[in-house]
């Protein structure tokens, strides 16, 4: 009988393997960078052309490998982490798979220089598809220095995945980031297509969560400790304040490796509980220290899942880590009645110098003098900034009967709108500051005034992005944002549709930017969430059709710039959202697909009196 099993050829495995390990430019940042490090580098050099596509590189000043090393790192299962099974439960190290390299190789064309410090030659060797082509001495620095060109060059559908330069360059980012926060005491440097992302110098921790997330991060943080038998815990987390919509600022260190755990990251969102607004997420930079043969790392072949022995025991110890540093630095109100609240001094005073109390005298007060209330100003319809104001809506039977006196009174009948034929015969109210209801001769209308301006101002925006841009209105004193790297790499393509909105910029560094004009839609409170919610859109993918990406941004924008519920409106307001809503191109749904209307006609209001 013919024989049926057989062993797969050596290059056959690694490209098998190079499924698991290597999935995009940014698999291979990772396991170059993480190699770097456990060769006791203390400057890391990454080097990145379109994405990774073309390039990647990463030179270190490590210890270097000698001709045998460097040619016997290339096969698979070749490593110097681990020598027994017993090892894989005291692993300090990155990598200890062995199977980096060789899967990297079998995928790509890859150059590798290396020499040690006692040695005064190094070796190069150049690989094409898991075949070596070359092995030559060469000069080259103590360390190593690997180079991996034309990644997927011999599986044409593996490349055809890949996404744009943008999102490619993004999981690069992101990689590099991870690497870099558990490493402060090493100095990292980023290059992309020429243009320098990062360059970290060696530093404490704090300065390298600011030197990463931007200038402006640093007035963000608050210092977390905790020293326990079982596990350390230091870092820092975000004040509440600072939340976002996304999860970009969230990152879990366990003993200096990148994790990734949902339940522990519920125990410090229930830290947070009563802190945050609807739908943000806290930023956090932690570090948890444990005994390493309490965890197990083998897991998944990215290293980026970590199973605990007493995870019970992690989860309330995090939790109450974080409340203690919240309530500790007066983030979080703490309860101790045995304290004297009036002798406590706050976080932010307790370094300051005292100094004698000053008496203010105010001589102009004067208890019998009365003072006329001017009624507090409302903004208009066309500024799209509503005030919050309490009115009165009918709460009881003779309410109710005079605004039907009232509707019943009015004798005024216009046509709505023509094209439409949709007679109004009285005048429309607000109910509970959400609805707009409007009495017609067939019924009643009620409308869902946020989704009604969504709508609105999704048209009108995609209309200026795509035919032509709308006026801006110019600030006194330009806004400064701050961002990061990733963050200015989604303005740069959302740039130019951004000015057709109204927006005008006068300056971009790789940390911040400008603002000098608003569309006069929105406020000047409101850019900072607005422009918060529009990343975290982008924050997975920028499409790479300029028509979807308009939609997106469109979408964005409008719903964050329109009204919401709960804010009372005056009555030509009203009038002017609803007719500005049946002039829409599509005025039954909100570009999302939720119904923006109900109308209730007189035969369906009498079945519920049948």
């Amino acid at each position: 009988m013919k024989r049926r099993i057989q062993l797969l050829p050596d290059h056959v495995a690694n490209q098998i393997a190079a499924g698991e390990v290597v999935q995009r430019p940014a698999s291979v940042v990772k396991e170059l960078i993480e190699n770097a490090v456990d060769a006791n580098a203390q400057h890391i050099n990454l080097l990145v052309k379109d994405a990774g596509k073309t390039l990647v590189q990463v030179i270190d000043d490590g210890d270097g490998m000698t001709d045998t090393d460097a040619r016997l790192s290339l096969e698979r299962h070749a490593t110097s982490k681990i020598s027994k099974a017993e090892d894989l439960f005291k692993i300090h190290t990155k990598g200890f798979r062995g199977e980096a390299l060789a899967s990297i190789a079998a995928i790509a064309h890859l150059e590798m220089k290396s020499k040690t410090d006692d040695s005064d030659i190094g070796v190069q060797i150049n690989v094409e598809g898991s075949e070596v082509s070359q092995q030559i001495p060469t000069v080259t620095p103590t360390g190593t220095s690997i180079a991996v060109k034309n990644l997927f060059f011999n599986i044409p559908a593996r490349r055809n995945f890949l996404k744009s330069d943008s999102v490619e360059l993004k999981h690069i980012i992101d990689e590099f980031q991870r690497v870099a926060l558990a490493h402060p005491d090493i100095s990292f440097k980023m290059i992309h297509n020429g243009n320098e992302l990062f360059n970290l110098p060696q530093s404490n921790l704090r300065q390298r969560i600011v030197g990463i997330m931007g200038s402006k991060s640093n007035e963000k943080l608050v210092p977390v400790s905790e020293d326990t038998d079982l596990i350390k815990i230091r870092g820092f987390i975000g004040k509440p304040e600072f939340a976002k919509r996304s999860r970009g600022e969230q990152f879990f260190f366990v003993n200096n490796r990148f994790i990734k755990n949902n339940y522990l990251n519920h125990a410090i969102t229930m830290a947070y509980e009563g802190l945050l607004k609807d739908k943000t997420h806290p930023s956090y930079f932690l570090y948890l220290e444990i005994d390493s043969e309490r965890i197990d790392i083998n897991i998944h072949p990215t290293k980026t899942e970590i199973k605990f022995d007493d995870q019970h025991a992690i989860y309330s110890i995090l939790q109450s880590a974080i409340k203690h540093s919240l309530g500790q630095f007066n983030i979080a109100p703490s309860l101790d009645f045995e304290k004297d609240s009036s002798f406590e001094t706050s976080y932010r005073q307790h370094k300051n110098p005292a100094k004698l109390p000053e008496i203010e005298v105010d001589r102009d007060f004067n208890p019998f003098k009365e003072e006329k209330q001017n009624p507090r100003p409302q903004a208009s319809f066309q500024q799209s900034s509503f005030q919050h104001e309490k009115k009165a809506v009918p709460s009881n039977w003779e309410d109710l009967y005079n605004v039907e006196s009232a509707i019943a009174d009015d004798q005024q009948q216009t046509n709505l709108f023509e094209d439409k034929q949709v007679e109004q015969s009285s005048k429309s109210f607000q109910l509970n500051n959400k609805y707009i209801v409007t009495p017609f001769k067939s019924g009643v209308l009620m409308m869902n005034q946020h989704r009604a301006h969504f709508r609105i101002l999704y048209e009108e925006l995609l209309k200026n992005i795509t035919e032509q841009p709308a006026a801006s209105q110019q600030l006194l004193f330009p806004l400064e944002l701050s961002l990061n790297v990733h963050s200015i790499e989604i303005f740069k393509e959302l740039k130019e549709s951004l000015e057709n909105t109204g927006f005008s910029f006068t300056k971009m560094t790789n940390q911040s930017v400008v603002i000098n004009g608003i569309p006069d839609m929105i406020q000047e409170s409101q850019v900072d969430q607005i422009i918060d919610e529009l990343f975290s859109e982008f924050e997975n993918e920028i499409p790479e059709t300029g028509f979807e990406s308009n939609t997106i941004l469109a979408k964005s924008l409008a719903k964050n710039m329109a009204i919401k519920n709960g804010i009372s409106l005056k009555e030509d307001e009203q009038q002017q959202l609803i007719n500005s809503l049946f002039y829409c191109k599509d005025y039954l749904q909100t570009p999302d697909d939720k119904q923006i209307f109900i109308n209730l006609s007189v035969d369906d209001i009498d079945k519920k009196f049948a």
